[in-house]
Formats: structure tokens, C-alpha cells, sequence
């Protein structure tokens, strides 16, 4: 149980008490999806705050936690003179925090929580599985649909559609790149029109079960440039390079240079500026990151995605993304 590790934590370090707000976090923890909580975990019990609206409902879900009313929260705080927090709530937050424990040291626990969130349960990896299935159909579905003449804000508009209607929604603003906008990373849809044979880049990504997906994929040009062949065929050689090396006991630093070594011998390292992927789970980035920067040991049960890419401003983007799973002797394709 999670609950539990973030307890011999506090324990370890001779911290009193965690205050846990973030709604992922908290969903982690106990299950229970709430846009207004507070987790309070000591060295041996833990109790959830949440307000009216929702205390019926955290009642029914889960007999066996204790719940109160969050007006009551910091009355019901035990003397403490060190309390774990995360350092991304508020500031209006953090200073009431302050307030009522002005003598008080507080230790970011976000890491902790970070690297219990990086690893899935069995549970969770199978509602991850159901997520990214149903985004490939939607993909195909979708582009099944597109045609010549439609805009990207149009061909966005049938993907968020399926998503809602088959899932519960979009976990990103999905990103429909025709032509040169595709060497815009994160572009967003506009009312470029596609003529039906330039290509186009999808990242797609819905959320089921209070779990996200994610998948990019190309619509090949019609008639293929040789610069747009060559890029394509470095992207997807860097994708399948990095997929056959992902196990558990690599680092994300070195799974991110597998990937990036084949697109800098090919001449584009500069037109590979982010990372080559990150953890996905209750939100669409979590921890581990696969980046230069970060040395995680990847271990059997991470999900994360696989996405190099190269961008040609004002020319063309390629992206290929898949989703993958850490298993004990390698890596599953959930795409």
C-alpha cells in the first residue's frame, strides 16, 4: 500500500505529518477522485478531508477511511514540528499553511509520492492497457473519417468527439499538425485545411477508468518527399531502437541517448529538442522522465512513452510515439 511506504517515510526522516492536496495524488492513494481534499497521513493512520458534496460519496467508496469535514482540517492537526507538503499547491495554500503552523519545517515529499506513483499496480496497468487500446481504435476510426478539405481544428473536433462519446474524454488538448505546422511540437489546431496529400502528425491521448493514453502517429504525404523518407525512417529507427533497449535496470538518461544517438549520426540532433518520453498514469506526464537529465533506474511495472522526433521549422515534423510497459525481462507495446 502506498499509505503505508509514505508512513516509513515520515518515520525515516522524523517528519510528523504529510499534507497531501494534489488530486492525482490523493487518487493514487486511496482511490477516491476529488477536486477539493486533503490527505493527512501520520506515522500510523491517515484521515481524508473533503467537504460536504463529496463526504457521502468518500463514505460509500471507502468504508474503511476515516473522513472529515476540511473546514475541521487544521484542528484536527497533531503538534508538529515537521510536515511533509507538496511544493506545487498554491501559494495562497502553502501560506495558510504557514499560518497555522508558523514554527513549523516543511519537507517537500513530492519526490517520494512521485516515484510510488512511477511504479503501477496490477490494476492500474490493466485499466492503462484498456486506455491505450481504445485510443489506437479511435485513431483509426478517426482518420477513417478524414478527408480532403477538412481543417485541423475539424479533424481534432472527430477525435474529441469519439473520445468522449467512447471514454471519458480528451487527457490533452489533441494535436493535429498538417504540413510545416507539424514541425511545431505542441502546435495547436487551426484552420490550416489539408489538401489530402500533404502529411500529417496526430498525438492523441483520452482518459478511461481515471487513467490517460497516449499515441502519436503520421498520415503519410502522398508522394513523400526524400527528405520527409529519410526523417521518417530516422524517427522510426530511433522509436525501435529505444523500444528493444527498454528493461528494467536501464537508466532514463541512457534509454533518452539510445534514441537520440540515431537521429544525431543521421545530421538532426539540433531538430530533437525535448525529451524522449515520460511516465503516464492518472495524469499524461508523471514520473520517471526519459531525459539526459535524469539518471531513474527504469524497474518493472513504469509505463512510459517512447516519442523521439524530428522538427524542420517551416518544412515538416515527424513524431512517432508508442506506450510502453517495463516488464520483468523487457518491455510490452501497449500501442
Amino acid at each position: 500500500m502506498r499509505i503505508k511506504s509514505i508512513q516509513r517515510f515520515l518515520c525515516a526522516n522524523d517528519i510528523d505529518a504529510a499534507l497531501i492536496f494534489n488530486e492525482a495524488n490523493i487518487l493514487s492513494l486511496t482511490g477516491i477522485k476529488c477536486d477539493n481534499a486533503c490527505l493527512l497521513v501520520k506515522s500510523r493512520d491517515f484521515l481524508f478531508f473533503t467537504d460536504f458534496r463529496y463526504i457521502p460519496e468518500v463514505r460509500r467508496l471507502r468504508s474503511d477511511i476515516k473522513v472529515r469535514d476540511i473546514k475541521r482540517l487544521y484542528s484536527n492537526f497533531p503538534k508538529a514540528s515537521k510536515i511533509g507538503f507538496e511544493p506545487s499547491i498554491s501559494y495562497g495554500r502553502f501560506m495558510q499553511m504557514k499560518k497555522a503552523f508558523p514554527k513549523a519545517e516543511f519537507i517537500d515529499i513530492s519526490d517520494v509520492i512521485s516515484d510510488l506513483r512511477s511504479v503501477k499496480t496490477s490494476d492500474e496497468i490493466d485499466r492503462i492497457r484498456r486506455a491505450e487500446a481504445l485510443n489506437v481504435e479511435i485513431f483509426n476510426s478517426a482518420i477513417s473519417l478524414f478527408s480532403p478539405g477538412m481543417t485541423e481544428k475539424e479533424m481534432a473536433l472527430i477525435i474529441k468527439r469519439m473520445m468522449i462519446e467512447r471514454a471519458e474524454g480528451e487527457a490533452f488538448e489533441t494535436i493535429v499538425c498538417v504540413g510545416a505546422n507539424a514541425a511545431e511540437c505542441h502546435h495547436r489546431p487551426d484552420d490550416t485545411v489539408w489538401n489530402g496529400r500533404e502529411g500529417v502528425l496526430i498525438d492523441l491521448g483520452l482518459k478511461l477508468d481515471g487513467v490517460c493514453s497516449d499515441l502519436t502517429r503520421n498520415i503519410l504525404p502522398k508522394r513523400p518527399s526524400k527528405l520527409y523518407k529519410k526523417v521518417y525512417d530516422v524517427v522510426l529507427e530511433a522509436n525501435r531502437s529505444a523500444i528493444k533497449a527498454a528493461k528494467p535496470g536501464i537508466s532514463a538518461k541512457a534509454l533518452d541517448k539510445i534514441a537520440r544517438d540515431v537521429i544525431t549520426k543521421a545530421g538532426f540532433g539540433k531538430c530533437f529538442g525535448h525529451s524522449l518520453g515520460h511516465g503516464v498514469g492518472y495524469e499524461i506526464h508523471e514520473s520517471p522522465t526519459l531525459s539526459k537529465r535524469f539518471n531513474t533506474i527504469l524497474k518493472p511495472g513504469m509505463i512510459v512513452t517512447i516519442e523521439p522526433g524530428i522538427y524542420l521549422e517551416g518544412n515538416l515534423g515527424v513524431r512517432i510515439e508508442d506506450l510502453i510497459l517495463i516488464t520483468e525481462e523487457g518491455c510490452e507495446v501497449l500501442s
